[in-house]
């Protein structure tokens, strides 16, 4: 046999390759050396049975970490953070903060990095701080369920500003995103009713915010799907908070009506205290399965509605109010519905506590726990569109890609762009007014018809390619994306500002791997 002779560039390269590999065994096997286990924590790592860690709500993607911190205090995460930090490009690990878990992409999941379980914390550093007077606020650590902080805060007569439809998510994870529901149109999101953060950032570093102390990086976080940093404190606005509400659903059949209602209701000066919308098509026996909660105005009437394979658009409204008020809320609530143009038949009023009303989404979720239909993929697709292009939007979408709403509820309405603080990461749409539209639906295991998985990404994609062809101007909200490419037209003039921002704050990109934003550099040599 002829040996050939091997040219110094191979070689090297040849050396280059084993060196990685040697570099990467150390790097994954770090986690297990004592070095990393003799960290001064008041919490502890787990290495086996993570499992839990690598799953999440949307049900579709597993990425197994090496490692779960299970934290104590603010300092087991700083602590961690700078670890991993210190340990620089010579190393994979990243970090993903998962609170509820309530992510649909993997967004909280770090692939063979260290997971950090926010909701383990217990003792004072978790304890809430509701303070009362003028400008009524509360401290509350970021791995807090929202439902707790209303328990805790109506204890006083209080309650924060915004809201989320669900209330079981963390104070971190809805602020790392922006937190919207029907009192945005008044109140803003939840990152618009923030005075401070407490943050650890992804050098470890704990860092108090606000508009007036490291204001870039107060402003970064908010709508910074976890890219900067790891909100560990927050303090929330506060208001009185009332002790009931009138809950009522009104439908309409003509979709310029309607949108022209909810535009109204969220400009007039005297209006209801929470407006949303959703889209039924082709559902059966719609009102029959309303009237278990809602009591239609006019029962006759309602009893002679047919819904069956029609185009619906609900209006759903509340408003608030205290026992020895209800005299004066029944004749507001008359007087605003006065000016609506609803099919007068549909009707529906509940009237139900103040927690009952925000709490509705968790009562649906012991439902579909007990049938087992809870932990499914949810193939969610959540879209903000302008004022302008929201009926060009309806006509092929709801006209030509849907053909039903079995799978989960579509929600629609407006809210004021002036709500929001443009300096924060969130991205929007153009236009003063803009929509969310959010479908919400739920896949069948192993189902190959229109309610399985695969169906319903090709519907979502379909809608997707249908506003990029038609230039609508859509921005997506908990947006997921793979390429860099798509996230630089996610952000469009904003980008250099959110690169900035990791610059500083994250600069070995470690944080939150998962929004598949920036990819962790790693040297060989």
């Amino acid at each position: 046999m002829r040996y050939q002779p091997i040219s110094i560039l191979s070689l090297r390269s040849f050396m280059i390759l084993i060196l990685s590999c040697i570099t990467i065994n150390i790097n994954f096997g770090f986690l297990g050396t004592p070095s990393f286990q003799t960290l001064s924590l008041d919490g502890h790592l787990s290495f086996d049975e993570n499992y839990h860690a690598a799953r999440d709500f949307g049900n579709r993607h597993q990425f197994l970490p090496l490692a779960v911190l299970h934290p104590k205090s603010v300092s087991d995460i700083a602590t961690t953070i700078m670890h991993v930090w210190q340990m620089g490009l010579g190393s994979e690990l990243t970090v993903a903060a998962r609170g509820h878990g309530h992510s649909l992409q993997g967004q909280a999941q770090a692939h063979r990095g260290v997971v950090i379980n926010m909701e383990s914390f217990s003792g004072l550093e978790k304890q809430m701080r509701v303070h009362t007077g003028k400008s009524p606020y509360v401290d509350a650590y970021g791995g807090e369920l929202w439902i707790n902080i209303l328990q805790e805060t109506l204890k006083y007569g209080l309650a924060p500003k915004s809201w989320t439809d669900y209330l079981h998510l963390t104070v971190g994870g809805t602020l790392s995103n922006a937190g919207i529901s029907g009192q945005a149109f008044r109140h803003g999101p939840q990152i618009s009713n923030v005075h401070q953060l407490e943050v650890v950032t992804g050098k470890g570093e704990v860092l108090n915010c606000s508009e007036e102390q490291n204001a870039d990086l107060f402003h970064g976080v908010l709508g910074g799907l976890g890219q900067f940093g790891i909100i560990t404190r927050a303090r929330i606005s506060l208001e009185p908070a009332p002790k009931m509400v009138k809950w009522i659903r009104v439908l309409y059949s003509d979709f310029s009506t309607f949108t022209r209602d909810q535009e109204h209701l969220i400009s007039a000066e005297n209006t209801f205290d929470y407006i949303e919308g959703f889209v039924i098509i082709n559902r059966t026996g719609l009102l029959n399965n309303w009237r278990s909660s809602f009591n239609p105005q006019d029962p006759v009437q309602a009893r002679q509605f047919e819904s069956d394979g029609r185009k619906l658009f609900c209006l759903e409204l509340a408003k608030h109010f205290n026992p020895d008020e209800i005299d004066t809320t029944n004749k507001e609530i008359e007087n605003l519905l006065s000016q609506l143009g609803y099919i007068s038949s549909t009707l529906f009023l509940s009237e139900v506590s103040y927690i009952e009303f925000l709490d509705r989404v968790h009562v649906s979720e012991v439902k579909l726990r007990s049938k087992g239909l809870w932990e499914v993929p949810h193939p969610w697709l959540n879209l903000l569109i302008p004022r302008s292009k929201i009926h060009d939007f309806a006509k092929e979408v709801f006209g030509n890609i849907l053909t039903d709403t079995s799978n989960g509820p579509i929600l629609i309405y407006p809210v004021h762009k002036s709500k929001w603080d443009n300096r924060t990461s969130a991205v929007l749409p153009e236009g003063d007014v803009f929509y969310l539209v959010a479908f919400l639906t739920s896949a069948v295991p192993s189902s190959t018809g229109t309610d399985g998985l695969e169906h319903i990404l090709t519907q979502n994609k379909r809608i997707l390619d249908f506003c990029e062809a038609a230039h609508l101007g859509v921005k997506q909200y908990l947006p997921h994306y793979t390429t860099q490419k798509e996230w630089r037209a996610h952000f469009g003039p904003r980008w250099q500002v959110f690169m900035q921002r990791k610059t500083a704050y994250d600069p070995l990109a470690i944080l939150a791997p998962g929004q598949k934003i920036f990819q962790k550099a790693i040297s060989i040599l």
